[in-house]
This record gives C-alpha cells, sequence and structure tokens, in this order.
C-alpha cells in the first residue's frame, strides 16, 4: 500500500492521525461539532481500500453527499459497476452498529483528466458518452489542464479540454474543472488559459465548477465575476496556505462548496493519513473561521447553503 494510502488499523467511527513507527492517535472531530451536514463536492471514493466502509464514516460524521470522480481512460466502469455494492454494505454497517444514520446520497461526475488527454481516442470517447447517459451522473469532470506535471502534450490537453466541454453543454451537464499550471506564472498558467476557453465557447458561470481551488484574491477575482462555482478543500487548512484562505474569502457564499479530493490533498490536522470523505468536516470548520462565521446558529445557515449550494450543482 503506498504511502498516501496509509489506513489506521482502527474500524472506528472517528479520526486517526498517523505518527512516527506506523502508530496512530485519535484525532478529536472539530469542536464545537458542526451545526448541519456538510457535503463533499469532490472525492475519489473507489481509491480507498473500502469505499462502503468510508461511506459509514461519513454517515456518522454529518456527511450527507459525496460526488464520487470517475475517469473512464483510468478507472474503466468500477465505480459505476460497484456503487450500489458500496452503498448495501454500508447500510448494512450502520444497521449492525445500531445507529439510525443513513448512508450519504452518492452521484458520479465522469469524464477524462488532462493527465490522460493523450489518452482519448474514439473509444473512449464513446465509453464516456455511455457513462454520462447513467441516471446517477451529474457533472462531466474533471476536465481541464495541468501544466504542472505535464503527462499529456499541452496541445492534446487543449483539444480534449474543448471537446468534453463540447459534450457538456451537447447534454446540458455541469462541468467540473481541474487546473493546475506549470513553474512559469506567465508561460503556463492553465487557469488563465482555461478561463479564455471557457468564456470563448459560453462555458462559464454557475453551470462550471472549480474544483480545488487554492487561489490568490487576484487570482480567483474572475471567476468570481463569472458566477462560477469555486470548492475547496483540504489546502485551505495548510500553514502555508494564507493566500488561498484570502481568496476565499472573496467568494460569494451562494457559489462555496466543500470538497476532499480524496485520497489526496489530507486537511490539517490529518496530515499523514490518506484522506476520506470524512475529513471535509475539518476544511468545513476552517472555512468558517477564514469567512469569520462563529460557531452557533450562524455557522448553521452558512453550512446549510453550503450543501445547499453543492446539490443544487449536481442537481441533475
Amino acid at each position: 500500500m503506498s504511502d498516501r494510502l496509509k489506513m489506521p488499523p482502527e474500524r472506528g467511527f472517528g479520526f486517526y492521525q498517523r505518527r512516527k513507527h506506523d502508530k496512530w492517535r485519535e484525532v478529536p472531530a472539530p469542536e464545537p461539532a458542526l451545526e448541519a451536514a456538510v457535503a463533499d463536492s469532490h472525492a475519489h471514493i473507489h481509491m480507498l481500500p473500502d469505499p462502503a466502509w468510508e461511506l459509514v464514516r461519513c454517515a456518522m460524521n454529518g456527511v450527507d453527499f459525496v460526488c464520487e470522480i470517475c475517469d473512464p481512460s483510468e478507472d474503466g466502469t468500477r465505480p459505476f459497476d460497484e456503487l450500489d455494492e458500496w452503498l448495501e454494505a454500508a447500510a448494512a454497517g450502520l444497521a449492525a452498529a445500531g445507529r439510525e444514520a443513513e448512508a450519504p446520497n452518492v452521484r458520479i461526475a465522469v469524464g477524462v483528466h488532462p493527465h490522460n488527454a493523450k489518452l482519448y481516442d474514439e473509444a473512449i470517447e464513446e465509453q464516456l458518452l455511455g457513462l454520462l447517459r447513467d441516471p446517477r451522473v451529474a457533472a462531466l469532470g474533471e476536465i481541464g489542464l495541468d501544466y504542472h506535471y505535464d503527462l499529456s502534450p499541452r496541445d492534446v490537453q487543449r483539444r480534449v479540454f474543448r471537446r468534453q466541454i463540447e459534450i457538456a453543454q451537447e447534454l446540458e451537464l455541469p462541468i467540473a474543472l481541474h487546473l493546475r499550471g506549470g513553474e512559469d506564472p506567465q508561460a503556463d498558467d492553465a487557469h488563465a488559459e482555461a478561463f479564455e476557453i471557457l468564456h470563448e465557447m459560453g462555458a462559464l458561470g454557475p453551470r462550471t465548477l472549480l474544483h480545488c481551488c487554492a487561489l490568490p484574491p487576484d487570482e480567483i477575482a474572475p471567476w468570481v465575476e463569472a458566477d462560477c462555482y469555486i470548492a475547496f478543500g483540504g489546502a485551505l487548512t495548510f500553514k502555508s496556505a494564507d493566500a488561498a484562505r484570502e481568496g476565499a474569502c472573496l467568494v460569494p457564499a451562494e457559489r462555496l462548496m466543500l470538497e476532499t479530493d480524496s485520497p489526496y490533498m489530507t486537511p490539517e490536522p490529518m496530515r499523514g493519513a490518506a484522506c476520506t470523505p470524512a475529513h471535509v468536516v475539518f476544511t468545513a470548520a476552517c472555512l468558517a473561521e477564514v469567512r469569520g462565521v462563529e460557531a452557533g446558529p450562524a455557522r448553521e445557515a452558512f453550512l446549510e447553503q453550503l450543501n445547499a449550494n453543492t446539490l443544487a450543482f449536481y442537481g441533475r
């Protein structure tokens, strides 16, 4: 098992942090407890060792919605084939524990990641179109440009990005974006280039979600002005993320979402363990604090707004 997927040996409902020598300690959930349910708008739960158990942990920690991400060029149809089984096992696990909580509502976003754009061909597109017809699908994504790793040639990334935007428009599906720039802010600005492509194609606005945002105020402003949804994950909690926290304060509450990008981007104080959808509660508490929302009725209303945003975006 890779270091990123190291999981605690316990099977409790709580949170465990990996320490030295592969030892684990329990970490308390945010205090005071969150006043409302929260949603994870972006997770790769099929990458976790036991997706069903993670859905149980979601239910026990107030996470009532998860959007599962599937890339047919990499994942095939596994999330589609196994989702019902995960949900049934989660329901059985909750019943066996004598808990009345229900497994979260799970929807799927499907698209070819820019890393895999070089794999996009007629066969992949045919498979993608078939999966997009599944009623559990609520968005096309994650798609976009990644100039950090450059695992696919940039001209190919742009071509595949444009094609998938066209498909989303034809099928009237919202778009979940993956954008990451390279070393040179001028030559490698994936966000600015993608913004121009989306603008040119008439795809900016409330049917577009900027996933895993960590942009500073000046760079997030165009997305805010374009009325896009913007999701914040574990990176918001990192000690070095002051600029991202400043940017998060610019997004109108009605366009904000939470996410984990599980199993990546584990939030503080859970660094060292694989990120799971239940960890979204830590990012929720951080985002509320960053925006000056106090615990109690104000935070309850704020969290309810974030949940409503997620359900509205994925409300196909």
